[in-house]
């Protein structure tokens, strides 16, 4: 199949409108990304957002600051190095990203550290090969250990009395000595293999890669332990925490527990849109133009539809698409001229069964598609456009929802 080629036109109009296929796949970067969290800006072109249990954990160590020396400014403190910590290493994982030409959309700060958003599915396919998916994850712990190291060379330095290895090593009573700690801890944890940490994520990803080939239910499945491996361990250090009267360590085992669980809701999601066809989302009642018509009965046409881009037909077989502003720009400029001179005669096309994510992927490697023609033989019995898409998924998942709902109901009656 033939990369998809468009007129300057169209794509200017994609330029001006936003409207484009990452509109859907942004449908579910916002579910997962933009809920309970909150924008801090756009640094060097990525959307930068804090989860709200940042929040959390910062009245907590503040309540936990003012317990111990009567001051919650401490507490304030020791939340300022987690997050300082947090950015050390999601700036390593930044740059370890740029280094192997992996493009970053937005990040997603955690007390753990940060739920990346790539790009393109391009990206995310080249982060997940092996072995960039490797010095990827061993990018954000290395960076901790190395700040934690330095910090320990030039605090013993420049104030040998200082008890750098007393205990608690994590303290709201002794924040120069939790400067170094924190970094030491949060890169160490990451060497654990329980998900979201990076090590669990190596894991995964290999657990997932040995099946995901041939049983995708069971690709799943072993992503699906990885998470609850992390869940555990999270349940593991609260337990251990609370026993130890320690809250640093309660605190980090809820920071730990939330992003395995939000890491497990991505999953779920992208599960869902796994199983989405092209017949469940395409259009099935739509115009055509033919290639023989003028541009001026082509407008004329388009204007009583909601469409926004047409399959061009010639004899009954599909051989190009236009856009109604493709239509009207070359009036514009043109004048008056038939439609085959202004169509894109080069697309993608799918098959009703086919998998809409997969399509997806296919298609947006480069500007993307206007319009994905569905074919059963040489007949076009559908059309998907990124228009339609976001509000067709809105409406399948409604349904999906009530028939799940009318089947417990069901259930219950029985």
């Amino acid at each position: 199949m033939l990369k998809c080629t468009h007129r300057e036109s169209l794509r200017r109009r994609d330029e001006h409108s936003g409207v484009g296929w990452g509109g859907y796949k942004g449908e579910a970067y916002n579910q997962t990304m933009r809920g309970w969290s909150f924008p801090v800006g756009s640094y060097f072109g990525v959307e930068v957002r804090i989860h709200a249990f940042f929040l959390f954990l910062l009245f907590m160590s503040i309540s936990f600051g003012s317990y111990l020396s009567g001051s919650g400014s401490s507490g304030l403190g020791l939340a300022l190095m987690l997050l300082f910590a947090v950015l050390v290493r999601e700036i390593a994982r930044g740059l370890a990203c740029a280094w192997f030409g992996v493009e970053i959309r937005s990040i997603l700060l955690m007390p753990t550290g940060g739920l990346p958003t790539y790009m393109s599915q391009d990206d995310t396919a080249r982060a997940s090969l092996p072995l960039i998916e490797r010095w990827i994850a061993v990018a954000g712990p290395l960076a901790n250990l190395l700040t934690g190291l330095i910090f320990f060379g030039v605090l013993a330095g420049v104030s040998p009395a200082l008890h750098l290895l007393a205990r608690p090593l994590v303290s709201p009573n002794a924040l120069l000595r939790s400067l170094i700690w924190v970094e030491v801890l949060l890169g160490v944890i990451h060497l654990l293999p329980a998900f979201p940490l990076d090590a669990g994520r190596v894991l995964r990803s290999e657990l997932s890669r040995r099946t995901a080939d041939t049983d995708a239910s069971a690709a799943l499945t072993r992503s699906r332990q990885a998470v609850l491996l992390g869940q555990m361990l999270a349940a593991s250090l609260i337990v251990l925490g609370w026993v130890m009267n320690n809250l640093v360590v309660v605190m980090a085992g809820l920071s730990l527990f939330a992003a395995a669980h939000l890491e497990d809701q991505g999953a779920l999601l992208q599960t869902k849109v796994d199983s989405v066809r092209m017949k469940d989302v395409m259009l099935t009642e739509f115009s055509t133009l033919s290639a023989s018509a003028t541009l001026e009965d082509a407008l004329d046409q388009a204007i009583h539809t909601l469409q926004d881009v047409f399959p061009v037909v010639r004899a009954g077989n599909l051989v190009g698409a236009v856009s109604r502003q493709g239509i009207f720009e070359a009036l514009q400029t043109e004048g008056n001229g038939y439609v085959q001179g202004v169509m894109t005669r080069s697309f993608h096309t799918a098959q009703p069964n086919d998998s809409l994510l997969k399509t997806l992927q296919r298609i947006t490697t480069g500007h993307g598609a206007q319009l994905v023609p569905v074919l059963e033989g040489e007949r076009v019995v559908g059309i998907i456009t990124p228009q339609n898409l976001s509000q067709s998924m809105s409406v399948l998942n409604q349904s999906k929802k009530l028939q799940e709902r009318n089947a417990k109901a069901a259930q219950g009656l029985e």
